[in-house]
């Protein structure tokens, strides 16, 4: 098993690999230019070097990453993941209470569905039920919630 400070540097690491719209736009674009072909070659083209990058800086990590100025870059670069994080936890919330990723005019405008689903999807992955589940029972609470005209 690994602690939190093993978790964030690797987390930190990972983060550099391609997101999921330029592998959509990728396979999206190769698909377009030269069929099925086309769409496996963008495809692996475009996640193969961010891949091999991490690898690559994976493999220095656990060779290196107990060397001072390493833990010293690493020490310095947690903070800002968390930030990050964190900045994207408000956008969410923002989203999911006032249906705005940046910060709403008008506060009293509230999403009574939001304000509903998402201390309850909270309390739930707090108590350790699974996403997948959590995710459906959101999903089904919300459909419940709207039928009901609750918005």
């Amino acid at each position: 098993w690994m602690t939190m400070p093993q978790f964030i540097d690797i987390f930190t690491i990972s983060q550099m690999t391609p997101g999921p719209i330029g592998i959509n736009a990728a396979t999206f674009v190769g698909t377009k230019v030269a069929g099925l072909p086309g769409a496996i070659a963008a495809t692996v083209g475009f996640v193969f070097p961010s891949v091999f990058i991490v690898l690559a800086l994976a493999k220095l990590f656990f060779k290196y990453g107990d060397i001072g100025p390493i833990r010293g870059i690493l020490n310095g670069l947690r903070p800002a993941v968390v930030a990050l994080i964190c900045s994207a936890g408000l956008s969410f919330v923002m989203l999911a209470l006032w249906n705005t990723e940046t910060l709403p005019k008008d506060f009293t405008k509230v999403d009574l569905l939001g304000c509903i689903v998402l201390p309850i999807s909270l309390w739930c992955i707090r108590h350790k039920v699974s996403v997948i589940r959590t995710l459906c029972m959101s999903g089904v609470l919300g459909l419940i919630l709207g039928i009901a005209g609750i918005r």
